[in-house]
């Protein structure tokens, strides 16, 4: 039994019977009885089409649920006719699902775990391992999100942008419990590369590939956390710099610059940079101040005085921080590293 090809075929099945007329819950519910019966039978009997074998016994156990629940009765009879059978696109319906996943009336913790859930194919006791919180109290906050999406019909476009979002919220958790958190925001994100074709969709999967090459080097042996500057290049991974920066440069050429490709640009000056010291920093300040249009986050002013400070000097890093809000998260940690590279030690110890 292909454990990947299940994985990448629940999404769309999901989906067919949403559109259908199943809400959410019910759905997904039938879904996993098409995927139990599915391990039982394949390895013996493997069908020709996967997904439409799915899609036709999941959508029959919809129906049985449907018709023995009389509290579900209108809804029964928007769906009582089954559609002829014949193939749902891939494309559409994974894209479609994504949407669902991300709607804004979820809170951001919600939506994480509904796509994990349901675009992931995770277990819900993987999700809680990863998150550090009882499987039942993720059960509950999924529960919760699948009653939100419940009667969202797929009648209008998605928000790419609340999508990325979410995505990034995935890949920035990094690796907790069994469930590699990064790489799973990394194949999701590929996934939703192959379905819509979008500047910052693109850009958003460069900067993982590019932060996710620098993970060897990340952390010491005891655990702490290694700065980059004293990173050890040589265990960064070529191969997702080079495939990050192609996708990128790719990205860059449509001239539809958006938030996640400048941090990209970011991410692949300091990949390219053999040494600490040979890093660009006048061109990182250059994007930085890219990325400054784009969103109005304080965090990217901070850290473009980390920059201005690398490229003009430290007294010009903490004129560019003096124009910040002291109480912002790092302020201190951020002036008192300008003020040890101008030598005044006295004042970074404060």
């Amino acid at each position: 039994m292909d454990e990947a090809l299940i994985r990448s075929l629940t999404p769309g099945v999901l989906t067919v019977l949403v559109r259908r007329g199943a809400d959410f819950a019910a759905a997904e519910d039938a879904v996993q009885d098409a995927l139990v019966e599915a391990v039982r039978g394949w390895p013996a009997d493997p069908p020709r089409d996967p997904k439409g074998w799915l899609v036709t016994v999941a959508w029959r156990r919809f129906l049985d649920a449907a018709r023995a629940d009389t509290a579900r009765r209108r809804r029964e009879d928007r769906v009582e006719e089954e559609p002829a059978p014949g193939p749902a696109p891939d494309v559409d319906d994974t894209l479609q699902l994504y949407f669902l996943c991300a709607h804004p009336s979820l809170t951001p913790s919600s939506a994480v775990a509904l796509t994990l859930r349901a675009v992931g194919g995770l277990t819900t006791r993987q999700i809680a391992r990863a998150y550090l919180v009882p499987e039942a109290t993720m059960a509950q906050r999924i529960s919760r999100a699948k009653r939100t999406v419940s009667g969202v019909r797929f009648d209008r476009p998605g928000d790419v942008a609340t999508v990325l979002r979410v995505l990034y919220l995935v890949f920035n958790e990094g690796y907790s419990g069994d469930v590699d958190l990064a790489a799973e925001a990394v194949r999701l994100t590929r996934q939703l590369a192959a379905s819509v074709d979008h500047p910052e969709v693109a850009g958003l999967l460069a900067l993982m590939l590019l932060h996710h090459a620098r993970r060897a080097a990340r952390t010491a042996p005891d655990g702490s956390l290694v700065p980059l500057a004293e990173q050890d290049r040589g265990r960064w991974d070529t191969a997702s710099i080079a495939e990050g920066v192609r996708i990128l440069q790719a990205a860059l050429a449509r001239d539809r610059l958006g938030e996640f490709q400048a941090q990209a640009a970011i991410a692949a000056l300091h990949a390219d940079a053999p040494t600490a010291g040979e890093t660009d920093w006048p061109q990182i300040v250059e994007w930085y101040d890219e990325l400054a249009r784009l969103t109005d986050n304080p965090v990217v002013r901070l850290n473009r005085a980390v920059a201005v400070g690398e490229a003009d000097g430290p007294r010009a890093g903490l004129a560019a921080l003096a124009a910040l809000d002291d109480t912002l998260p790092r302020h201190t940690a951020v002036a008192a590293y300008l003020h040890e590279r101008d030598g005044d030690l006295d004042t970074a110890a404060r």
